[in-house]
């Protein structure tokens, strides 16, 4: 049955990662249309900041909350045309994040299990930092320069993992096994075996441009990893062990160059 499993996600993978290409490719194609659209060579660079809400998808599964942290780093963006109403551009990003899980250690009844030597209610957190690198499709409609647009945005993120540290109030050779509903504990004294991460971010939001100040960004992003945690072999424990990440963000960008209209 886990094999089935395995063999039906990495399918579904191959086909989402296809989906995501060949729609990145049709609209970063838009551009090379002969004369439609209205040339634009507007570059400009900014920081960015926000909250991320994580999570990791363990098959077996784990029972989990949802992790917060951190994210914040520099942001690029080139506008190379508009098209119609559409503003087409590239957008980047260089981030560290601070990502991992957080465990819902319940009973059958739904209550916190008491650990037994503590007598407190069992916590567990793995924290996982990253430098992360989303490069997305950018899309906007509204005002270019002084006003306001609404922009979605999708493309591949990268990310190398930088260290880990776990947050809990009890020993693992104590834990109270017997009494949790979920009783898949194995991640907990894993440490992360691939330092590379990949997936797929889409997110969208609205952007207030000030003239001669620059553009302010506000946005909700979903990031969907395509990569696992730990391996994912027939002999490894997890067949399943994917990062997935809701952020909430905002980003300052200021203009480096810009098409005279």
């Amino acid at each position: 049955m886990m094999m089935r499993a395995s063999s039906t996600l990495s399918c579904f993978q191959q086909h989402l990662a296809a989906l995501v290409a060949t729609l990145l490719l049709l609209v970063l194609a838009t551009p090379c249309r002969a004369q439609v659209g209205e040339h634009r060579n507007d570059f400009a660079v900014g920081i960015n900041g926000g909250y991320v809400l994580s999570n990791v998808g363990f098959v077996p599964r784990v029972s989990q909350n949802l992790h917060g942290g951190i994210t914040g780093g520099m942001s690029m963006r080139y506008v190379c045309e508009k098209y119609f109403s559409t503003i087409c551009s590239v957008q980047a990003e260089i981030n560290y994040g601070q990502t991992g899980w957080k465990e819902k250690i319940l009973d059958k009844e739904d209550n916190p299990v008491i650990n037994s030597v503590t007598g407190l209610a069992e916590e567990y957190s793995r924290n996982i930092n990253y430098i992360q690198v989303p490069i997305f499709a950018h899309l906007a409609w509204g005002r270019e320069n002084r006003g306001a647009q609404f922009f979605v945005q999708l493309g591949p993120q990268f990310g190398y993992y930088l260290s880990e540290s776990t947050t809990t109030n009890f020993d693992f050779a104590s834990r109270n096994v017997a009494d949790r509903m979920n009783p898949t504990c194995a991640q907990d004294t894993m440490s992360v075996e691939h330092k590379f991460d990949y997936g797929i971010s889409v997110g969208a939001g609205m952007e207030l441009g000030i003239n001669k100040v620059g553009h302010f960004q506000i946005e909700a992003r979903y990031y969907y990893g395509l990569g696992n945690l730990y391996g994912d072999s027939k002999r490894d424990y997890f067949s399943k062990s994917n990062l997935g990440n809701i952020v909430v963000k905002a980003a300052w960008l200021f203009d480096i160059t810009r098409t005279k209209r």
